[in-house]
């Protein structure tokens, strides 16, 4: 599933593309991607005439503003938005087609079809479901290492769980919840409320710097991930735990190792995080 870098970067690629354009027509062949309204021809109806103003992200969704309208589109799995002509064939797994007054085609293309669609007034999409209950964004000023340890001291759970929780803290996922605890020294199945407040502060540390690193090189390609122009990511190559099960640490050598941590593949370096820290 795209995280935060990876949805950054489509979000950047797309104002390049789209910003400025007017939708002449949509076209909606798979109408349970399309989740508000309860109507697909309302949803259709709605944004014809509408032009592209911005794009934005909440966490690991997409927002396309419009003149008065925000679409929020969350990609799921295998969720892709391409620019097209609207001469070039449209594929199986093309499943909303935005036509623009150019000529031009926005077409969001998804295997699996999990990826959803929400149609709000502007100024209105943070207040309901799905925006609603997201935590602060992890590269916002709202998430400090304060915060993050007020959130951390409340639960037993352990700490891969919780900075999975969206409600905490928005966009971080598998990957980078894997490589920001190997770099904070953390053990994944550690209880949140035994980290120390320098355990924590070198947490919030990594979870900023390696989301950062990661928007800097366009996200990691990983599976079928890729942007909406087709480029794939580059911070696969600078992964030290997630997918290298089996290939020493590049840090100590030891094998690093995988297992199933809050109902994810987990990746850790036994040695470099230990558990009893």
């Amino acid at each position: 599933m795209p995280e935060l870098p990876e949805v950054e970067t489509v979000r950047k690629t797309l104002a390049g593309l789209i910003v400025g354009k007017t939708v002449e027509d949509v076209q909606v062949l798979w109408p349970k991607i399309v989740k508000k309204p309860d109507d697909v021809e309302v949803f259709r109806l709605e944004l014809i005439g509408r032009t592209v103003q911005a794009t934005a992200r909440r966490g690991k969704f997409l927002k396309l503003i419009f003149d008065d309208l925000v679409l929020v589109s969350h990609l799921r799995m295998e969720g892709r938005y391409l620019l097209c002509e609207q001469a070039d064939p449209v594929d199986k797994h093309t499943h909303v087609i935005f036509k623009f007054t150019d000529g031009s085609e926005l077409r969001y293309r998804d295997v699996r079809k999990f990826g959803t669609m929400h149609l709000f007034p502007k100024g209105t999409e943070e207040f309901s479901l799905p925006l609603n209950q997201l935590g602060p964004e992890p590269l916002g000023r709202a998430f400090t290492s304060r915060y993050l340890q007020d959130r951390l001291s409340r639960t037993k759970r352990n700490i891969k769980a919780v900075i999975l929780d969206q409600t905490v803290v928005v966009g971080v996922g598998n990957i980078y919840a894997d490589e920001s605890l190997f770099r904070a020294k953390v053990h994944p199945e550690r209880r949140a409320d035994s980290l120390s407040a320098a355990e924590v502060k070198r947490l919030h540390r990594a979870i900023r710097e390696i989301l950062r690193e990661a928007v800097s090189q366009g996200g990691s390609t990983i599976r079928s991930y890729v942007n909406s122009q087709g480029d794939m990511g580059m911070f696969q190559q600078s992964l030290f735990v997630y997918a290298r099960r089996g290939e020493p640490c590049l840090q100590c050598g030891t094998l690093i190792e995988k297992q199933v941590v809050a109902g994810r593949g987990t990746h850790y370096c036994r040695r470099c995080q230990k558990a009893g820290e």
